[in-house]
């Protein structure tokens, strides 16, 4: 139908209440579409819209509305991610990135809820936990940043960011120092959610949380990331050096961090499948500008649409397939992640996921390839929608973790019954 949303082309059973959300994402759509372009060029987050999506409330899509938000959850999450995908990928991946803050808001009243926490650590974890969600959805931008070029054979994520305690001017807080080399919305973003390992701890469970205002002393942005797609995502990493973090900006409570892993449906981001939604959008996008070449355009010779051709008949039935095997994956998994009550075991939605991620982003980027030799030369250029979506999609073989490693995760899953931790802490 003519009139439907674009983020209803994922999620097509909306509520009434996530369809007056999906209405707010359309709203700015025409502002993302317009800014693409030349945020790609220049590599360069459009700063306007952080405005822009501050006044349309969609800073607290995903906060509960007791705490001022619009009370979204991951559906409405992956619909807008979908539909910002589909307009400008690098303002989405931004956004999607933005809104994992959430989950280090919702997770740990879960776990409060669910008794993992006794009444001396509870008010605390609830305190940090509340001015997390308030924060969104008053309308502050949180770029959450947990990722370190550090690896670890054991965990996808190693942090390696230290903070140790330390008294100014009488008021007890941390001194955290370290790197983080990925994070969208460097530079744009009013304060940094910044994931250390407590000084002296080498497990998970001496991993904390805590707020970093953008401007505050010792922070840096790393130099600016020349990336090969996503580049208007500002996603080049910050620095930290001996930054001081006042104890309440801090959710330092030994073990929090596993506990709050525990509660989530699918991995400790609690919304990570939003993600794989944003590739999906871009991909649809790119799927349709492609027809409309195609069909609209005529051969010389015989005034026929080029899309009648037998060669690009085969090309646009191989697009078509590897979308919507992409959204067959995609919509899967937010069944898993959403449905009540739940209809699979954690560990099964988790290894479902690790598979999942993987053939959403290797199908997507199928598609551009496909746009691409279905237009030709004149599609093929650097910053036209063919080479943006080519390059934008190729990010999500790599982001997070390839194919390769989910599937090999997944199988390890199966054949020996394991889990694989997410996070690690890694002492240097």
């Amino acid at each position: 139908m003519a009139d439907r949303l674009i983020g209803q082309r994922l999620v097509d059973d909306m509520t009434d209440a996530e369809l007056d959300r999906a209405a707010r994402v359309e709203a700015v759509l025409p502002a993302l579409r317009a800014a693409a372009e030349q945020a790609d060029a220049s590599g360069q987050f459009p700063v306007g819209h952080v405005a822009l999506l501050r006044e349309a409330g969609l800073l607290g899509l995903v906060v509960p509305q007791e705490y001022g938000g619009l009370g979204g959850g991951l559906r409405d999450l992956a619909a807008a991610t979908f539909a910002m995908g589909s307009a400008c990928p690098s303002t989405a991946l931004a956004f999607f990135f933005h809104n994992t803050s959430a989950s280090r808001g919702l997770l740990p009243l879960e776990a409060i809820d669910a008794g993992l926490f006794d009444d001396g650590d509870g008010p605390v974890v609830r305190a940090f936990a509340e001015q997390v969600l308030r924060r969104m959805a008053g309308g502050m931008w949180l770029a959450n940043f947990a990722s370190e070029s550090v690896k670890s054979a054991s965990a996808n994520i190693a942090i390696s960011t230290t903070a140790r305690p330390a008294t100014r001017d009488g008021v007890e807080g941390w001194l955290i120092t370290g790197e983080k080399s990925f994070g969208c919305a460097t530079g744009v973003a009013d304060t940094y959610l910044v994931t250390a390992r407590l000084d002296g701890t080498d497990t998970a469970a001496g991993l904390a949380l805590f707020l970093v205002p953008r401007e505050a002393e010792g922070v840096a942005s790393r130099p600016a990331w020349d990336g090969l797609g996503m580049r208007g995502s500002a996603n080049h990493g910050i620095t930290l050096r001996d930054v001081w973090v006042p104890a309440t900006e801090a959710l330092t409570v030994p073990g929090a961090f596993v506990k709050m892993l525990q509660c989530s449906r699918g991995s400790f981001v609690g919304n990570q499948l939003a993600i794989t939604a944003v590739y999906v959008g871009c991909a649809q996008g790119v799927y349709d500008e492609t027809l409309q070449r195609l069909t609209s355009k005529t051969f010389a010779d015989t005034g026929r649409p080029i899309a009648e051709s037998p060669m690009h008949q085969v090309i646009i039935g191989d697009m078509t397939e590897n979308l919507e095997t992409a959204y067959l994956w995609l919509r899967r998994q937010l069944l898993l992640e959403t449905s009540e009550p739940p209809i699979a075991p954690k560990a099964e939605v988790y290894r479902q996921w690790r598979l999942a991620k993987g053939s959403i982003c290797e199908n997507a980027f199928a598609v551009a390839v496909g746009a691409v030799k279905a237009c030709g030369t004149s599609g093929a250029t650097l910053h036209g929608t063919m080479g943006r979506a080519l390059r934008d999609l190729s990010m999500g073989l790599v982001m997070t973790f390839p194919p390769e490693r989910g599937r090999l995760e997944a199988a390890g899953m199966i054949t020996a019954d394991r889990s694989n931790d997410l996070f690690a802490s890694v002492p240097k």
